[in-house]
């Protein structure tokens, strides 16, 4: 028994020794030397013949391995800084100190180094490699590379989007030495310090490699480039590809082809066989029948295949798989259509934001968790700013069915341009082409462009010829010459950012700082486009910073940004507010992103749209635009389920003229949906419900049943209801339903007659003139309420207050108005008895914020509190007051920011307002704890 145990355990190792032998890779993670060369001396001091002396691991980046330099005030950054204020205001100077340093506008790396760094690792050829062809693959190096074996220069590679793959050539058994100089920094190929490829605004302009680093022993006659284009009409696949032949002859070989599916996808496809003579590289190509029932790709249904390609010569067998999807993505006059079907892209960015690790993760599993999460709040399409991601998210897209838009890692704006002659020309088709033949095959990868708003005199008509050139190498996507411009009448679909809510440099005069209804859309502009128009960047709303998120924080990034913000709310007597202003500017925020999806949806012949974004961008000047966090994870005050209600492939929606009603008038909306699910909707059971705060149903009803094709603008009906049975103020809901899909919109009614106030008891005033003052210091009560503009400059009339959210950020956009993020208040003070609010801003404080001025606090106590407070900038941090209350010696005084005066007959919320203050100040409850001099007050006027 002892024997056959011992000859056992012989064959055993004799099977894995032999395993060994024929491995054909080597994995090179673990252990390389390493040395810094900042001062360019490595190649011509052949360091690659020396041992360097240090150590790092690999994969990963030099500041992962602590190695770098510390940041200071002299930190040379790779980004543009629109606000320079960090080096020069005194706010700031605490944090320029040695020791303390916290830079404001991105997140803060532990180490930083541009240039020139050596990994160096010992390899040992195996005796199974003899006459076989060495590769070299290095997965997402940061940038360029250069390689040495032992003394041997191999070569340089420079593309920001795909791996280095290097031809090592056949190498002798035993041990050699592998150099590879990485250099981050920009030389004369310049794709633009802003481009999410390479800023510190985003991923960080880091240094070293993070993905797959291994050898591989080829074949001298081996597969090259496989392309398959699928050809659903005639359900055939045409398959090309070359094949790479190292023996210096023609060579005849035996090409096999089989497809399978992939999952659930349980279809085996007929081999194909084919007979080829290639020379040194020869191309081939053939049609391949996916039979009779090929199972197509698209978001509901993410059928795959995988090709199984082998060739058979008289040296050996090389094999290779590719994973493709049966899908024809295309344009039908101002629609994208999959397979002929209808498709509205909502989509969302991804800018290369990994706040543990400084660089994009290269596995399927934490891209599947981001696109799950993408899927989850209704979204259907991915856009990659500037940017091209590694093939674990086109694996991850591909499985589960979201549409890509992948740009050639370029922001040739500012610093760079394209079309003017520059090295980055040429190099830009270099890289264009490098992601097309990396990437191409995948199905999800339906959208191509060259990178984000290029911005310079000859960028047009070399971004015509780019798209004309792009589209006839690879017609298995549509192209774009840029994210956001320029329009040319030879492209496939147009990004722009003219139709959403609020553009660049409109402030309070925006769609949504103008209009509070629904009652419109963008066809006024984008039939005038012959061609898919996808909005651009839409969105931009910002919420206050969360605090919580810090101790998240666990990787080679610090939110030493948020630890200024933090401080700065402190040190003004609000540190215990840092949740509530969190959670009422993202339920402002939220509101802001379903203004902005629904007016994409409301218009006819859509293409679709890109947010910027659904999580936070931690860049360019810190721009908390995100219902999520930089980590994709929630907030706390917007969840995917309520998210998904006004964004997925079915939304009911509804134009309202407004959303503020007297119980005089008439509730009226337009019923329409969009629709793009996996089917037109057959007999659709849609019906509505007008309910108050408690649920109870004020009115309801149903609409005809109909069919419901893919398409958006449907009309489903029309609701009039009359209001004159609600008696109090109060919100209402309207609620609209199609199938398992619903959405909702609040409004709100008011008494057209109210109760009677005594108006004895209290004088109402614009100015406070002698005799007010006079009347207050004998025991009076006063209501202030001045004209928007009143306040001096410096007490907060330079505080430009708005209804909506900040846009993106003050400090990179110069202070683009509003500087606010809505209001935090007590819904259940008296007060506010009479004028129905949650704790933050909603439709009805439209009217106060659109006619009211800020009031700063911060020369006052710390124990005067604002009754109603306006949200200030995470930047200045001030306690800025909309309504507040005092004494002034024996009298009691409410001031109101809010114009509750002029054109008051025009506007009912500020008569509810002016109401229930009225009644507050009538009442016992009014009754201010903090006393102030007169003359505090006075002075905060012009």
């Amino acid at each position: 028994m002892k024997s056959i145990n011992i000859a056992i355990g012989i064959l055993f190792l004799v099977i894995v020794s032999c395993g060994k032998q024929e491995s054909r890779e080597l994995d090179l993670s673990g252990d390389w030397q390493f040395k810094i060369d900042s001062l360019n001396k490595g190649i011509s001091e052949k360091w690659y013949t020396q041992k360097l002396p240090e150590q790092v691991k690999l994969p990963g980046s030099m500041t992962e391995n602590g190695k770098g330099n510390d940041i200071s005030v002299k930190t040379k950054w790779t980004g543009q800084i629109v606000d320079s204020a960090w080096y020069t205001v005194e706010k700031y100077a605490k944090y320029r100190a040695e020791g303390n340093v916290k830079i404001p506008f991105w997140l803060q790396p532990n180490k930083h180094y541009v240039g020139a760094a050596w990994y160096q690792k010992e390899i040992d050829v195996p005796s199974s490699w003899t006459n076989k062809n060495i590769e070299l693959k290095l997965e997402r190096p940061h940038w360029e590379t250069q390689v040495w074996v032992n003394d041997k220069y191999v070569g340089m590679q420079n593309s920001l989007g795909t791996p280095h793959n290097y031809d090592l050539g056949s190498l002798p058994v035993g041990k050699h030495t592998i150099s590879i100089r990485i250099d981050n920094a920009i030389h004369d190929i310049n794709p633009g310090i802003n481009a999410h490829s390479m800023t510190d605004h985003t991923q960080t302009n880091w240094n070293g490699i993070v993905g797959v680093i291994k050898l591989e022993a080829k074949s001298l006659i081996v597969f090259k480039d496989v392309k398959i284009f699928p050809d659903v009409a005639q359900k055939k696949v045409f398959v090309k590809g070359r094949v790479q032949n190292s023996t210096g002859e023609n060579q005849k070989i035996k090409l096999r082809l089989k497809a399978k599916g992939v999952g659930e996808n349980s279809q085996s496809l007929e081999e194909v066989v084919k007979d080829v003579e290639v020379n040194a590289e020869g191309a081939f190509e053939l049609d391949y029948p996916m039979g009779n029932n090929p199972l197509l790709w698209d978001e509901f249904h993410p059928n795959l295949y995988t090709m199984s390609l082998s060739l058979v010569s008289s040296l050996g067998e090389d094999s290779e798989e590719v994973t493709f999807g049966m899908r024809a993505f295309k344009t039908k006059g101002t629609r994208f259509v999959i397979n002929d079907k209808p498709v509205f892209l909502r989509g969302t960015l991804e800018c290369a934001i990994f706040p543990k690790t400084g660089y994009p993760a290269t596995d399927v599993a934490s891209w599947k968790r981001i696109l799950n999460i993408v899927k989850a709040h209704g979204l259907n399409h991915m856009r990659f700013h500037s940017w091209c991601p590694p093939e674990a998210a086109l694996e991850a897209a591909d499985e589960l069915g979201v549409y890509l838009q992948i740009e050639a890692s370029t922001w040739p704006n500012g610093n760079s341009s394209i079309g003017d002659g520059f090295p980055v020309d040429e190099w830009l088709y270099k890289e264009t082409q490098d992601i097309l033949d990396a990437y191409g095959n995948h199905p999800s990868f339906v959208m191509m462009t060259s990178g984000n708003e290029p911005l310079r005199r000859n960028h047009k008509p070399y971004l015509r010829k780019y798209v004309d050139h792009f589209r006839k190498v690879d017609n298995r996507r549509l192209y774009t010459g840029a994210a956001d411009r320029p329009y040319l009448d030879n492209l496939d679909y147009y990004n722009n950012s003219y139709a959403r809510i609020q553009r660049w440099g409109e402030g309070e005069n925006s769609i949504i700082n103008k209009r509070p209804q629904t009652d419109f859309d963008f066809n006024y502009f984008t039939d005038t486009i012959p061609m898919p128009y996808v909005s651009h960047e839409i969105g931009q709303w910002c919420a206050y910073p969360n605090f919580k998120e810090i101790p998240k924080y666990t990787g080679v990034l610090k939110p030493k940004n948020f630890e200024i913000f933090k401080e700065t709310l402190e040190d003004n007597h609000m540190g215990q507010l840092s949740d509530s202003l969190m959670l009422a500017s993202g339920k402002l925020q939220a509101l802001c992103y379903k203004a902005d999806i629904e007016a994409a949806l409301r218009t006819k012949g859509f293409g679709g749209f890109h947010l910027l974004d659904l999580h936070d961008f931690p860049g360019q000047g810190t721009a908390l635009i995100g219902v999520l966090d930089a980590f994709w994870d929630e907030k706390g005050y917007i969840s995917p389920e309520e998210y998904s209600r006004f964004c997925n492939e079915t939304v009911p929606l509804a134009r309202l003229k407004k959303r503020v009603f007297f119980n005089t008038e008439n509730l009226e909306a337009a019923i329409e949906v969009a629709h793009f699910g996996e089917l037109p909707l057959k007999d659709a059971i849609t019906s509505w419900r007008l309910t108050n705060v408690s649920g109870k149903v004020i009115e309801e009803g149903d609409f005809k049943k109909r069919d419901i094709p893919l398409a958006n603008g449907i009309p489903l009906g029309k609701i009039d209801v009359n209001l004159n049975q609600i008696e109090t103020p109060q919100k209402l809901t309207l609620t609209v339903s199609v199938g398992d899909f619903s959405n909702s919109w609040d409004v709100w009614v008011y008494p057209f007659v109210k109760k009677q106030i005594d108006k004895t008891q209290f004088k109402v005033v614009n100015t406070l003139d002698e005799a007010t003052i006079s009347y207050l210091k004998n025991g009076g009560k006063v209501l202030l309420t001045t004209k928007k503009g009143s306040v001096k400059a410096e007490k907060g009339g330079e505080v430009a207050v708005g209804f909506s959210s900040i846009f993106w950020n003050t400090a990179w956009t110069l202070g683009e108005k509003p500087h606010t993020l809505g209001v935090l208040c007590n819904p259940s003070h008296s007060a506010l008895t009479e004028f129905p609010t949650e704790y933050h801003s909603n439709w009805q404080w439209w009217d106060a914020m659109s006619h009211s001025n800020a009031i700063i606090l911060d020369e006052f106590s710390p124990d005067l509190k604002p009754l109603v407070r306006v949200i200030d900038d995470w930047f200045t941090n001030r306690r800025l007051a909309l309504v507040f209350e005092v004494k002034i010696g024996k009298g009691k005084l409410l001031v109101s920011g809010v114009d509750l005066i002029s054109d008051i007959e025009d506007r009912p919320e500020a008569q509810q307002l002016l109401y229930s203050l009225k009644k507050y100040i009538a009442s016992d409850a009014f009754n201010p704890s903090v006393e102030l001099e007169i003359e505090s007050i006075v002075n905060l006027y012009k």
